[in-house]
């Protein structure tokens, strides 16, 4: 394989975190909906989580398996699934980091039925050195 050059390994770089994210991402939302569904509902069933999701029981399960190897969730038979101290934490994170890149969207015209939805994809993506700055813009703006 030839030598990468430093454009190279920037895009390289960029895509490799893209990949990382994604990964990453749909943990988060399945945090996130349990974490809303325990404060809603009293309990995060898996029927529930799948719904919610639009995947399927087997799918919903999968990924509820993952959260448990990662230690950020735990589920007890015919009790439903809920959140490691971890994953509670982590459930917060997201929610705090989807409300500010709502309201830096809504805040640049974005109507809020599309800043909710678009606000899903991005607050993944967002580094904490720009959510500090989209922060610190809202916060100027008062």
């Amino acid at each position: 394989m030839p030598e990468a050059t430093p454009k190279t390994q920037v895009q390289a770089d960029r895509f490799g975190r893209a990949r990382e994210v994604q990964s990453v991402a749909l943990l988060e939302d399945y945090v996130e909906l349990i974490g809303d569904l325990l404060e809603e509902m009293g309990e995060a069933r898996v029927a529930d989580i799948a719904e919610r999701m639009g995947v399927a029981q087997p799918t919903a399960t999968k990924t509820i398996s993952r959260l448990k190897r990662a230690g950020l969730a735990t589920a007890r038979p015919y009790r439903g699934v809920f959140l490691t101290e971890e994953g509670a934490a982590l459930a917060e994170r997201v929610r705090a980091r989807h409300r500010t890149v709502v309201a830096l969207l809504i805040a640049t015209g974005v109507p809020r039925d599309v800043a909710e939805m678009d606000a899903e994809g991005i607050e993944h993506h967002v580094s904490d050195r720009t959510l500090k700055a989209f922060e610190t813009f809202l916060a100027k703006r008062g």
